[in-house]
């Protein structure tokens, strides 16, 4: 994909305090002065494209430019693990102190091109490793995942003592001064989708009796330190976001009130923005399944809770799900949310929004799979965007039917491969 004319130049400046354009094309100034030409956001997705040494290969390089290239105004990368002891799956990406910075830092300088900005997602994943990667399964209490038949995929955890603790708060920092030096617009700590910040603050992952577990307040004690110390070790100038679930959408867990209350107390931090969304492993809602019957609109699936919130909030807010279509996108902006984040719909069509700024009709597909199994259902669906993203980061920028069952068996043999690579990097350290 060749770059894309930036048609965006002439829109009316905005402001975090006091938003007049409610365009999607129009730009935006958040309180750290970092400024997007328009209120299009790439979204974070996991690519499993990293290197044996878990840094960006050449083609989720690609992949990053074909985004920057299609138009958002901003992209925030796949999630970056802080520990590389602890990751979501093998093939993905962990920056730390000791990390070969080069590589990042080329994969900041790619999405700028065309006036995007970037913004590196970081993230521990806490209970939610797999039984075959190994390492730390860490988090707020030891409260296994519950996937029915499918639960012995994943490993029990261990609720985390106070050195472990400090040690997360300490691994998030440096992740955040890392990503700053590579030239990242800067950071957005992950706290959504059953990661370990999420599983501190809902009640049904966080059965401590401590300083770190009961109230809300002592719930988001994890999430607010950390994120002061990265806003100190960084400076005021560094973007610093959170994503944060909107809900859990499990009975007894993590809620919307819950939400507002947090976005209260990030609001007093002066953070850039707080994306929402919504689920976990056990529930997927952002995938558009929820787990306690709460139904969700086809597109823009937390629209709903984020207008709420944003009514009610200082910090600009960002909404992710299901969005393929620039009237619905359009809407998101008129109800008073300020960014829309958009996953899938971007791996199938990267230069989505320049096709909009051409044809305000263009949209994409995303896929879907209706099996029985809800687990296996969302397997299949990521494997087929992950795919995707291969093609895309490949040069294969045509959108491809793909067939879910192959995709789910393609995927699996792929993690195996990147798996027994993984391990055996890292044998000497993993239990």
């Amino acid at each position: 994909m060749s770059a894309k004319p930036n048609v965006l130049n002439n829109v009316q400046q905005d402001s975090a305090e006091a938003p007049t354009n409610k365009s999607v094309f129009s730009s935006f100034c958040f309180p750290s002065g970092l400024a997007v030409k328009n209120r299009i956001v790439k979204a974070a997705m996991e690519e499993n494209l990293a290197t044996e040494e878990q840094t960006p290969s050449g083609a989720l390089i690609s992949l990053y430019r074909q985004w920057a290239e299609g138009g958002v105004g901003l992209i925030l990368t796949g999630n970056v693990m802080v520990d590389h002891l602890a990751m979501t799956g093998p093939g993905g990406l962990a920056l730390e102190q000791n990390s070969n910075i080069a590589a990042f830092a080329q994969l900041a300088s790619v999405s700028k091109t065309n006036g995007c900005k970037v913004v590196m997602q970081i993230n521990h994943p806490g209970r939610q490793v797999f039984s075959k990667m190994g390492g730390k399964v860490l988090s707020a209490s030891n409260v296994p995942l519950d996937m029915g038949k499918h639960s012995h995929l994943f490993g029990q955890p261990k609720a985390m003592a106070e050195t472990e603790i400090a040690d997360v708060i300490q691994r998030f920092v440096q992740t955040a001064l890392r990503a700053k030096e590579a030239g990242f617009d800067g950071v957005q700590i992950h706290a959504a989708h059953g990661y370990l910040l999420a599983q501190f603050l809902s009640p049904l992952t966080n059965k401590r009796q401590d300083k770190w577990g009961g109230s809300l307040e002592n719930r988001a004690r994890l999430l607010l330190n950390l994120a002061t110390e990265i806003i100190q070790a960084c400076g005021e100038q560094f973007s610093v976001s959170v994503k944060l679930n909107s809900a859990d959408f499990q009975r007894g867990g993590f809620e919307p009130a819950d939400a507002q209350m947090v976005v209260d107390m990030l609001s007093k931090l002066n953070i850039d923005f707080v994306e929402l969304s919504g689920g976990s492993y056990e529930a997927p809602a952002m995938q558009g399944n929820t787990a306690d019957e709460r139904t969700l609109a086809r597109e823009a699936y937390f629209l709903e809770f984020a207008q709420t919130i944003s009514a009610h909030s200082s910090v600009p807010i960002m909404t992710t799900g299901g969005i393929t279509r620039l009237p619905v996108a359009q809407q998101v902006v008129e109800t008073g949310v300020t960014l829309v984040g958009m996953a899938t719909a971007l791996a199938f069509n990267p230069d989505l929004v320049y096709q909009w700024q051409q044809d305000s009709t263009a949209s994409a597909v995303l896929p879907r799979v209706t099996w029985k199994d809800k687990t296996l259902s969302g397997l299949a669906v990521m494997a087929m965007v992950k795919r995707q993203m291969r093609r895309v980061g490949e040069g294969k920028n045509t959108p491809k039917r793909f067939s879910p069952v192959v995709s789910l068996i393609v995927d699996q043999i792929r993690a195996a491969k990147l798996t027994k690579r993984y391990r055996k990097r890292f044998r000497h350290e993993l239990s």
